[in-house]
């Protein structure tokens, strides 16, 4: 596909070439072969998207909230009648296993279907006689033209945390996907158009810097939602709020677990090894910081390598492998760096990721799982979102001390504990600084009715994706009081 003409925005319910603009290839991160081409959409064809949204979202605000259900329940139906064909599209340009991706787009169909109960989920709140001949009425109605700008890890599930709640709830929706990933939301757009969504109600832009800074700047958009690093999340909402636009913003994150001498070892290295290696590590819950408290380090340390040296990594489209590559060469290279900056600050490198490839892939962007134990407390791996299946082994005496560790951190997204003690178990969930608390778990991730919670520099804003966050945030309330004398009566 290296001569694919580039690939087509989404606007006014129509495929449209964008007329100019800087052109990028998309790579197969398992081949590098490029896949696709996918052009930055420059501002001025933002702003005619903006408008035609504007334009659609005036008839859509005063459709009854059943009828704008009605094509969220078909296109429901479509992605579960082509969950596999997205999967592979998955797999192909962002370097996840099938199983990895089609479970991704699971959680994502698990909004799609939260959402159609906007019906419910919508309704406001009264008060009869909060004085005498007067009642008062709260009601949401939708803010008007929303954007989300979503990354490349979760090409999926993540444009699903906010385009069934917006448009549920009477708005009209932009995505602007990773340049990186544009093909997923390629295919669930022809998706949208196939489930009879009005035109302008959804649409679509590919882009890069510029594509978003328009879309930050437009007037016309009332709020963005965001999903990547934690520098581009305090970038996007500082731009955005300063343009008096809601933002909720989704940043980085450096997720610890903390394992107990009475931890279940067999069970929790084998949930650790999962979190920390799954999806190349290129997850914002994945964990990649392990403390071992007391005796648990060894008897840790022993499994947790064994796992990392026997993975199997290879393309996600083959059977039996167990991890795929990370997404491009940059990253690659970032990640290596990374484990020789954690060998020179004095960890020590029990299995070594680097060098190793893939038969029959030797221009694959691949990273070996890697484990480093013995890492300082504020050193760069301790504190760095490595995103890549890196392992970082930190030990602590007490719970107590565990605990203190894992709130000396800028980010706060996820925290794990591998324990049996009840108590234990309540004392970490009551005092650790982050967002998503697992308890023997290592991904701690909400289901969609739950939002989805990130604290300190994981998370910029008020009200999270998913469930009734994601409804408040795309809703303004108005409060009516009302008064109807007496006097004013007549009988008919």
């Amino acid at each position: 596909m290296s001569n694919a003409q580039p690939l087509n925005n989404y606007v006014a319910g129509t495929w449209t070439p964008s007329s100019h603009g800087e052109q990028r290839p998309v790579h197969d991160p398992a081949t590098a072969e490029v896949i696709a081409t996918v052009t930055l959409t420059p501002a001025e064809e933002v702003a005619r998207a903006v408008e035609a949204a504007h334009e659609a979202q005036r008839a859509w605000r005063d459709t009854p909230v059943v009828e704008r259900t009605q094509p969220l329940f078909r296109f429901k139906a479509l992605l579960e009648e082509h969950i596999e064909e997205i999967g592979r599209i998955i797999v192909r340009e962002s370097g996840k296993t099938l199983p990895e991706a089609v479970g991704e787009l699971r959680r994502g169909i698990e909004n799609v279907e939260v959402a159609c109960g906007a019906p419910m989920l919508m309704q406001g709140v009264n008060n009869e006689d909060i004085a005498r001949g007067i009642d008062e009425h709260m009601f949401r109605q939708p803010l008007g033209v929303v954007a989300a700008i979503t990354p490349f890890n979760f090409p999926g599930m993540i444009p699903l945390w906010f385009l069934p709640y917006a448009v549920a709830t009477g708005n009209a929706f932009l995505l602007k996907p990773s340049e990186r990933v544009p093909l997923t939301s390629q295919r669930m757009f022809e998706l949208l158009e196939q489930a009879g969504f009005p035109k302008g109600v959804v649409s679509l832009v590919h882009g890069g810097k510029e594509t978003v800074d328009a879309i930050l700047d437009h007037p016309k958009v009332r709020a963005v939602s965001f999903v990547g690093s934690t520098p581009i999340a305090k970038y996007v909402y500082a731009r955005a709020t300063a343009n008096g636009k809601r933002a909720q913003c989704q940043g980085g994150a450096k997720n610890p677990a903390v394992i107990l001498p009475d931890a279940d070892m067999d069970m929790g290295t084998r949930i650790m090894a999962d979190s920390a290696f799954g999806c190349a590590g290129q997850r914002c819950l994945a964990t990649s910081v392990a403390i071992t408290v007391g005796e648990a380090h060894d008897a840790f340390v022993d499994r947790i390598s064994e796992d990392a040296a026997t993975r199997v990594v290879g393309s996600g489209l083959e059977d039996g492998v167990q991890m795929g590559p990370v997404i491009s060469d940059v990253s690659k290279e970032r990640v290596e760096g990374l484990i020789e900056k954690g060998a020179s600050e004095g960890g020590r490198v029990l299995v070594d990721g680097r060098g190793r490839g893939v038969d029959g892939f030797a221009n694959g962007y691949f990273v070996h799982p890697t484990v480093i134990d013995g890492v300082a407390p504020g050193s760069t791996l301790a504190t760095t979102e490595v995103f890549g299946p890196v392992l970082s082994v930190m030990h602590a005496d007490t719970l107590e001390q565990a605990i203190a560790m894992v709130n000396d951190r800028a980010f706060g997204n996820q925290a794990c504990l591998f324990t049996r003690s009840g108590a234990a178990a309540r004392a970490f969930r009551h005092e650790v600084r982050a967002g998503n608390v697992g308890i023997n778990l290592g991904v701690a991730a909400p289901m969609a009715f739950f939002p989805f919670s990130g604290w300190n520099d994981s998370f910029f804003g008020d009200l999270h994706a998913q469930g009734r966050h994601g409804v408040e945030f795309y809703t303004e309330t108005k409060v009516v009081i009302e008064r109807w004398p007496a006097a004013w009566s007549r009988t008919f």
